[in-house]
C-alpha cells in the first residue's frame, strides 16, 4: 500500500494541500485515483540542495515557473513530505496541474557544481544525467507515453540523461515496457537539446547492437544494419567488403581468426565526408568487429561466455559515433574500418602455436587464440595508413587485464600523442565517459617481440602480467602514424549499477566520448603537431 508523505501533518494544512497526492516511487504504484497513463504528459524538474544543511531547496527556473502556475503548492506538497530532496533521488506528485497528471521532482544536488578535478568529470553535468533518467523512469513505470523534461540548466546533459536513461533492449520479449517520449519542458535551449537527443540516440545504437544475441548480429548484419542507419547521408559511403576483398589485402592475421567459423568475414568502410575539402586528412576510427569469442581453440569459460555477443563493442561504438557525427553535420572527414567476424573453435581454426602473417609482412605467433582481437586489428590498423590519417583512434574490448586495473571507472587509453591524449581528455570530462592514461613502454613491446618462432607473439612473455600493457605494445607494431590512440574498453563494456542513467546490459561506453572528440578536432583550427 501507497502511504502519502504528508503524515503528521496539522488537518488545517492538509486539507489545503488536498486533493493533491504525493508519494515515494518506492512504495508502489499511484495513489487511487490517479490512474496509469490516464492522459496528459508527464513532467520532470528539478531541485538544487541546500548550500546549508538547514536552508530550504531550490527550484530550477522551470521548476520556479511551474510552482507559480499551481499557486506555489508543488513548494507546499515538498515541504510536507519531509526532509529535502537529496541528489538523485525524486518524489512523485499527482493531480498538481490538468496537463501533468504526474510530476517527478529530481534531486540535481548543489547548484554550482562544476568540474571535479578528482573525479576528472563535470559534475554539475552528471549530477542532471542521472537525476534526469531517475526521474523518466518513474513516468515511465507510470505509463505516461509522453514525459516532458526540465532542462536544469543544461539542455543537453538533460537531453542525455532521459534518453539514456529510457533505453532497454527488449526487442525480443512478447512482454515490453511501454515506450516514453522524452521533450523539452519550454523552447528556450531547443538546439541543445536536440543535441543531447542525437548524442544519446548514437549512443543507444552502440548498445542495441553489443546487446543483440550474435544469432541475431552476425558479421553481414551489422554491417548491413550500420549502412540502413547511414543511408540517407548524401556524404556518407559504406563498403561491405567480402572475404574475397580481404584476401586481396593480403590480411591474413584478420583472415586467420575468421576461418574458425561458419559465419564469412565482412570487412566494413565507411567514409563520411563532412569537411570542407574531401581531400583533407580524416580522422581513422578502428574498431575491434567480434560478433562472438568462444576464445577459439583456448576455450574461454562456459560461465558469462554469453556476454562475448558485445566483444563487437569496438566496431559498435565507432560505427556509431560516424553515424552520429554524421546526424551533427560536424565538419571533417571521418573514415571508419571495422573488422567482423567469429571466433570459433572448427577444425579449420587457429590452434596455439599457429604463425600468420599480417598486412605488413610481420609474423605473428598465435600463442593463445582468445588473443584473437589484437589480430584483426593489426590488419586494420595497417590498413589505416592508406587514408594519409591526420589521426588514428582504435577501440576494442581486448583485454580482461583492463577491466582488472580500471574496472568499470575510465576507458584505458594508450597513446604515442600528447595532442591526441589532450582531446580526448577534455571530450570525457565532458561526456562523463571518462578516460585514463595507461603506458607504452618499451619494457612491454619487448614482451611480444621475444618469440621463439615469429616476429612478434600475440601475448606477453610473462603472460598475465600487464596484459593491457602489452596488448597495446603489439598494437604499436603495425602503427607508423605520430598521432595514435589505442582504446581498451573491456572494463566499461557492461553496466550494472555503475553509471546510474543506464540500464542494466551493455553500456555502448564510450560513444558519446568519441563524438566529443570528433567534434572538438573539427573545431581545431590548428594544424596538427
Amino acid at each position: 500500500m501507497l502511504l502519502p508523505c504528508v503524515r503528521r501533518v496539522p488537518a488545517r494544512r492538509l486539507r489545503r494541500a488536498l486533493p493533491l497526492a504525493c508519494s515515494c516511487p518506492a512504495q508502489g504504484p499511484s495513489p487511487r485515483g490517479y490512474s496509469r497513463g490516464a492522459g496528459g504528459k508527464g513532467l520532470v524538474l528539478g531541485i538544487y540542495s541546500s548550500e546549508k544543511d538547514e536552508g530550504a531547496a531550490q527550484f530550477t527556473s522551470a521548476g520556479d515557473a511551474f510552482d507559480r502556475l499551481v499557486s506555489g503548492k508543488l513548494r507546499e506538497l515538498l515541504s510536507l513530505c519531509g526532509p529535502p530532496l537529496k541528489k538523485g533521488k525524486t518524489r512523485i506528485f499527482h493531480g498538481l496541474h490538468q496537463d501533468f497528471p504526474s510530476v517527478a521532482v529530481v534531486g540535481l544536488g548543489k547548484k554550482n557544481a562544476g568540474v571535479n578535478d578528482q573525479e576528472n568529470w563535470n559534475e554539475g553535468k552528471e549530477n542532471i544525467r542521472a537525476a534526469v533518467a531517475v526521474g523518466c523512469r518513474q513516468i515511465q513505470d507510470l505509463e505516461i507515453p509522453c514525459v516532458e523534461v526540465d532542462p536544469c540548466g543544461d539542455a543537453q546533459a538533460a537531453a542525455e540523461g532521459a534518453v539514456l536513461g529510457l533505453h532497454e533492449y527488449n526487442e525480443l520479449k512478447q512482454k515490453k515496457k511501454p515506450v516514453v517520449t522524452p521533450q523539452l519542458h519550454g523552447s528556450a535551449e531547443s538546439e541543445a537539446w536536440q543535441k543531447g537527443v542525437t548524442y544519446a540516440e548514437g549512443q543507444n545504437l552502440a548498445r542495441y547492437l553489443m546487446e543483440a544475441p550474435a544469432n541475431y548480429i552476425t558479421p553481414i548484419k551489422f554491417a548491413e544494419h550500420i549502412e540502413q542507419k547511414l543511408r540517407s547521408f548524401s556524404n556518407v559511403k559504406v563498403h561491405i567488403r567480402p572475404e574475397s576483398w580481404i584476401a586481396t589485402q593480403e590480411m591474413g592475421a584478420f583472415l586467420s581468426v575468421a576461418k574458425g567459423s561458419a559465419e564469412p568475414p565482412i570487412f566494413l568502410e565507411i567514409h563520411y565526408l563532412g569537411g570542407a575539402n574531401t581531400n583533407d586528412s580524416p580522422l581513422v576510427f578502428v574498431g575491434k568487429g567480434v560478433t562472438f569469442d568462444s576464445g577459439g581453440i583456448s576455450l574461454k569459460p562456459s560461465s558469462g561466455m554469453d556476454a562475448m555477443r558485445a566483444d563487437m563493442g569496438g566496431a559498435a561504438t565507432v560505427c556509431s559515433a560516424i553515424v552520429t557525427a554524421a546526424a551533427l553535420n560536424l565538419p571533417l572527414n571521418i573514415i571508419g574500418l571495422a573488422p567482423l567476424c567469429e571466433n570459433m573453435p572448427s577444425g579449420k581454426a587457429n590452434k596455439p602455436g599457429d604463425v600468420v602473417r599480417a598486412k605488413n609482412g610481420k609474423t605473428i605467433q598465435v600463442d593463445n587464440t582468445d588473443a584473437e582481437g589484437r589480430l584483426l586489428l593489426a590488419d586494420a590498423l595497417c590498413y589505416a595508413h592508406n587514408f594519409k590519417p591526420r589521426a588514428v583512434v582504435n577501440a576494442a574490448t581486448l583485454t580482461g587485464a583492463m577491466d582488472v586495473a580500471l574496472g568499470s571507472a575510465a576507458t584505458g587509453v594508450f597513446t604515442n600523442s600528447s595532442w591526441l591524449w589532450t582531446h580526448l581528455y577534455e571530450a570525457s570530462v565532458l561526456t562523463g565517459d571518462r578516460v585514463w592514461r595507461m603506458p607504452l613502454f618499451e619494457h612491454y613491446t619487448k614482451q611480444v617481440t621475444d618469440c621463439p618462432l615469429a616476429d612478434l607473439s600475440n601475448i606477453g612473455k610473462y603472460s598475465r602480467a600487464g596484459g593491457a600493457c602489452t596488448a597495446a605494445a603489439f598494437l604499436k607494431e603495425f602503427v607508423t602514424a605520430s598521432h595514435w590512440a589505442h582504446l581498451d574498453i573491456a572494463g566499461v563494456m557492461s553496466n550494472k549499477d555503475e553509471v546510474p542513467y543506464l540500464q542494466k546490459g551493455m553500456a555502448g561506453r564510450p560513444t558519446r566520448t568519441l563524438v566529443e572528440f570528433a567534434a572538438r578536432l573539427s573545431q581545431d583550427s590548428h594544424n596538427t603537431k
